[in-house]
């Protein structure tokens, strides 16, 4: 593939999952540079053999101009400002990726600012832990997740192809390929939505002691409720129409099963059953 000749790959953001990218990378043989605005965080990837070489300090030019593709591990307006801050040290005809968990609001505004300077091809890895920095980093999360490349009509079908073996080699179990558009609608309900879910389950009723008589069920469906405010917050908002109508959609239906409940409606409850059971076994087939 041709990622095994890019030797030198710099990853922007060195949190959970540009660590994590950053394993994958230096497993297959890349040469791995990162920047961070801490000087602890590079230093530990430094000694932890994560990166070959990083940078907290405020000149990286060195760094970027020396870049043979670039991955981008931040928020999205923060990755918006990065590329605009940086344009100038970008080597010519490289391709920039991107992990942000939103695309409408970054992808088309990344791509004006670039030009035709270098091509960004942007991708959503759909794995995590509930833990963050560059000290949880594990590329062994890639291992059976979803991976989403999401171009627009500005992309070449060989930046496609290079975006598309990234995530093969990086392990994911499926890659796909969604348009910015798409893409924000569907993770407004495959994950924003949950995470809303999860939050709500936590905060709708206070009692210090849910933690001595829960079992398996709550314990799975709050799982990701231990989450960063900052980056979920931001995420939420900047794709605040698509999940809107996600958590309108899961408010209607939650409404329409407790009436159903409140009717005695046992006839309709089971055929919901049904339908939950039938449509969530699709997830157990590889």
């Amino acid at each position: 593939m041709e990622w095994i000749n890019k030797q030198n790959v710099l990853i922007v953001g060195l949190g959970l999952m540009g660590g994590s990218y950053a394993k994958a990378l230096k497993r297959i043989g890349c040469r791995v540079t990162a920047i961070d605005k801490s000087e602890e965080t590079i230093k530990f990837a430094i000694e932890n053999d994560i990166i070959d070489d990083g940078t907290f300090k405020e000149d990286i030019s060195e760094f970027v101009k020396e870049a043979d593709c670039i991955i981008l591990a931040l928020y999205p307006n923060a990755a918006i400002e990065w590329v605009r801050n940086n344009v100038k040290d970008i080597k010519e005809g490289i391709r920039i990726t991107d992990v942000t968990g939103v695309k409408s609001c970054i992808v088309y505004e990344i791509q004006d600012i670039l030009g035709d300077k270098a091509e960004f091809i942007a991708a959503h890895p759909m794995a995590g832990k509930e833990t963050s920095g560059v000290e949880s980093a594990d590329d062994r999360i890639f291992r059976d997740a979803n991976y989403i490349v999401v171009p627009t009509d500005k992309n070449t079908e060989e930046a496609i192809l290079w975006c598309e073996n990234l995530g093969q080699i990086l392990g994911f179990n499926k890659v796909s390929i969604l348009s910015p558009e798409e893409h924000d609608e569907m993770i407004a309900y495959v994950s924003q939505l949950t995470h809303c879910i999860a939050v709500s389950l936590m905060t709708c009723k206070d009692n210090e002691h849910l933690k001595d008589y829960t079992g398996d069920s709550f314990r799975d469906l709050t799982r990701i409720a231990r989450i960063n405010e900052n980056m979920w917050s931001e995420l939420f908002h900047v794709n605040k129409e698509s999940l809107l109508r996600e958590m309108d959609l899961f408010i209607n239906e939650i409404t329409g099963l407790r009436n159903l409940i409140a009717d005695d409606n046992t006839e309709a409850i089971k055929e919901k059953m049904r339908l939950s059971t039938k449509r969530r076994s699709k997830f157990n087939t590889k």
